[in-house]
């Protein structure tokens, strides 16, 4: 399927511009039935995204973060070519008036993730990644940084309150790591592990939109990512799922190896 790479960064921030950074410290939040934000900003980021990507690609559906349960379940079961949308990943964020948010944007094509789309309107950084062709940093390629940090030097990307809390504080206990970061958007800390803006990474539960685009960029850096049981992230479903990753290839080995230990263990 080809997609014109250009076109929908255009489509993506053009939407930031109008719609999103005008609304950035002038929020109204609400709450969903399961705790989580939702704000004026990400409604109004969902319909002009939904409405530009069908003027673009007809035959493409949308699911979405702000869509009810079972219109996403049936939109994913349905077989069809779909983008995968999160509006403003990082609502909480976006709601505080903390700088550290983006639109996420994934193309599910014959059950596989294709392409992914980050846009960080804030620093105007937008990664991308297209199945087999690599990942990409304003447009120029990301490569692997090497040499590797040692484990005790490396920043770790570790979202706590979604892990179980005997295994978490076991991790905060050991502090297999040099220091500790949430940052609060999923998508965003799956691209800057990919440029080695953090080293180590754990999250116990995301949804489809989280990680969509990012495990896409994260893979087609050439850096391994996956569920804390081994298993690849996206499986044709909506079942949340655990990730974990690194910045470089040994320390995907000693952080896999680790979480397993202390999963038995615990």
């Amino acid at each position: 399927m080809l997609i014109d790479i250009a076109m929908l960064q255009q489509i993506v921030i053009s939407a930031c511009d109008k719609e999103l950074l005008p609304r950035f410290n002038e929020v109204i939040r609400h709450y969903k039935a399961d705790g989580s934000i939702v704000t004026e900003a990400d409604l109004v980021m969902q319909a002009h995204l939904t409405t530009a990507l069908k003027a673009a690609y007809p035959d493409i559906a949308l699911l979405g973060e702000e869509m009810q349960a079972t219109e996403q379940e049936d939109l994913l079961q349905s077989g069809q070519a779909l983008w995968c949308l999160d509006p403003i990943d990082g609502t909480s964020n976006f709601a505080a008036g903390f700088p550290f948010f983006c639109v996420s944007l994934a193309l599910i094509s014959n059950q596989n993730i294709i392409f992914g789309l980050i846009y960080d309107p804030v620093r105007r950084e937008c990664f991308h990644a297209y199945k087999g062709q690599g990942a990409f940093f304003n447009n120029v390629a990301i490569r692997i940084s090497e040499p590797a940090l040692p484990h005790d030097k490396a920043i770790a990307l570790v979202d706590f309150k979604r892990l179980p809390t005997d295994f978490a504080m076991q991790l905060v206990a050991d502090r297999p790591y040099g220091s500790q970061r949430n940052l609060g958007s999923i998508a965003l800390e799956l691209c800057w592990l990919a440029i080695g803006r953090g080293h180590l990474y754990l999250h116990g539960r995301q949804q489809l939109w989280d990680y969509a685009a990012g495990q896409l960029i994260v893979s087609e850096t050439g850096l391994a990512v996956q569920t804390l049981d081994g298993k690849p992230l996206y499986d044709g479903s909506l079942t949340p799922k655990s990730a974990l990753s690194a910045s470089h290839p040994s320390l995907f080995e000693y952080w896999s190896n680790y979480l397993s230990r202390l999963q038995r263990d615990i």
